[in-house]
C-alpha cells in the first residue's frame, strides 16, 4: 500500500471510531452556600480511553497524519504524565502502529497497566524535565515520530468547532437557566484546553472568561503573573514534579498560551485533593486530583459571582476517574509520605462549599 494510500486508511479509522463515540456528559452539582450559582461537571472520564486526553490524542493523531509525520512504518512515541499516553497508545493500536510512552517514574502504576492494556510501552525516567530530551533520543533511533503534545497541543485541536470541548460545553447549556457561562475552569498540562477555550470564547463572541486553576508544584501560575506584567519569561522553570497527575509543569510548555487565560489560581495540593473527595463523595464515583484543582477554581469563581451580586454558571471539567490513584491519592499511607494533613483540609473545603470562602493562598491572578 502507498503511504497516501495508507494515510487515508488512517485516518477513515480514526473518523469511523469517532462516530461511534458518544459526547461526554455535563453534570449539574449544587453547592450548599452558593444557591444562585450554578455548576456544571464536564466528565470526561466518559471517553474511551478513560480522560479528557482522548479529545487531544485524536487531534494530535489526526494533525500528524495530514501533516504526512506518520507512515505504515512508524513508531509513536509520546512525552506524557500518563493520561495523554494512555489515549495515544489506544489510537496507535487502532492504526497497527507501536507505541512507547516515555513517563515520569512516579506515574500510578494504574496508568502504566492501562498504557500496557491498549498495546503501549513506558519508558520510566526520574526527571520529568527530561521527558522531552529522552522522546527525542528514542525517535531518532527507532526511526519513529515524537508526537511532542506539549508544543502541539494548541494547534492540533480546531478550537472553532468540529466537536471541541468549548463547542460540546455550549451546545450542552443550551437549555440551561444560564446558557452561556459566567466561567470555565480548566487547569495546564500542555495548555491545550485553556487554548481552545480561549480561542473558541473569544471566536463566538461570548463573554465567559477562562479560569486556569494551576497546582502548587507548577511553573504555569508564575508565568502567567510574569506575563500580565509584560515580563513573560519562556525560559522560567521550577525544581519539582508535580504531585497532581495530568497537570503542571516544571517549565514553561509552547502551548500554555497566556493570553487566552482570563485568570489563573494556584491551588494547595491539599486543597485540591480536598475538593477530589468532596466531589467523588457528592457523584458516588472516586475522580482524579486534577478535578479537584478544578472544582477549587470554581469555588473562587463562584464567590467572586456571589460577592458582585452575579447569579449565573460555572463549568467546569471532570478529568479522569480516580480509579487510576488508588495506590496514592486514595491511599492513606501516600499522604503521610506526602506530608498532607487530610483533616484540616476536608474542614477547609467543606467551609468553602457551604459559603464560607477559601483561604487567601489561593486567591486569583488576573
Amino acid at each position: 500500500m502507498l503511504s497516501r494510500e495508507w494515510v487515508t486508511t488512517a485516518i477513515g479509522k480514526i473518523e469511523a471510531d469517532f462516530n461511534r463515540s458518544a459526547d461526554t456528559h455535563l453534570i449539574p452539582l449544587q453547592l450548599p452556600g452558593y444557591p444562585q450559582i450554578d455548576v456544571y461537571l464536564k466528565d470526561e472520564s466518559s471517553h474511551p480511553t478513560g480522560s479528557l486526553k482522548h479529545r487531544l490524542a485524536r487531534s494530535l493523531f489526526l494533525y500528524a497524519l495530514a501533516n504526512g509525520w506518520l507512515h505504515e512504518d512508524s513508531t509513536v512515541i509520546e512525552a506524557s504524565s500518563g493520561s495523554t499516553a494512555v489515549s495515544e497508545a489506544y489510537f496507535a493500536q487502532l492504526l497497527g502502529l507501536p507505541f512507547i510512552a516515555v513517563i515520569p517514574s512516579c506515574t500510578s502504576p494504574e496508568k502504566i497497566a492501562a498504557i500496557e492494556f491498549h498495546g503501549g510501552r513506558c519508558h520510566l525516567i526520574d526527571d520529568a524535565c527530561s521527558l522531552n530530551i529522552e522522546s527525542e533520543r528514542l525517535a531518532r533511533e527507532t526511526g519513529g515520530h515524537f508526537m511532542d503534545q506539549f508544543t502541539y497541543a494548541e494547534r492540533a485541536t480546531d478550537w472553532r468547532a468540529n466537536n471541541n470541548i468549548a463547542e460540546s460545553i455550549f451546545r450542552q447549556m443550551a437549555e440551561e437557566p444560564h446558557p452561556i457561562p459566567e466561567w470555565i475552569v480548566c487547569s495546564a498540562g500542555t495548555g491545550g484546553t485553556s487554548a481552545t477555550l480561549g480561542r473558541y470564547v473569544r471566536y463566538r463572541r461570548h463573554a465567559t472568561r477562562i479560569l486556569c486553576a494551576d497546582p502548587e508544584y507548577s511553573v504555569f501560575f508564575g508565568f502567567y503573573g510574569d506575563a500580565l506584567r509584560g515580563q513573560a519569561n519562556p525560559a522560567l522553570t521550577i525544581v519539582e514534579n508535580s504531585r497532581i497527575e495530568g497537570i503542571g509543569r516544571p517549565r514553561v510548555e509552547p502551548s500554555f498560551i497566556a493570553h487566552c487565560v482570563d485568570a489563573m489560581v494556584k491551588v494547595p495540593d491539599a486543597l485540591s485533593l480536598a475538593a477530589m473527595r468532596y466531589v467523588s463523595a457528592r457523584l458516588g464515583r472516586r475522580v482524579g486530583g486534577s478535578t479537584g484543582t478544578n472544582f477549587i477554581g470554581t469555588l473562587l469563581a463562584a464567590e467572586g459571582m456571589r460577592a458582585a451580586g452575579r447569579p449565573g454558571s460555572v463549568v467546569t471539567i471532570l478529568c479522569d476517574s480516580g480509579e487510576r490513584y488508588a495506590r496514592s491519592y486514595y491511599n492513606p499511607e501516600w499522604y503521610r509520605t506526602q506530608r498532607i494533613d487530610v483533616h484540616e483540609a476536608d474542614a477547609l473545603l467543606n467551609r468553602a462549599v457551604c459559603g464560607e470562602g477559601l483561604p487567601p493562598l489561593s486567591r486569583m491572578a488576573q
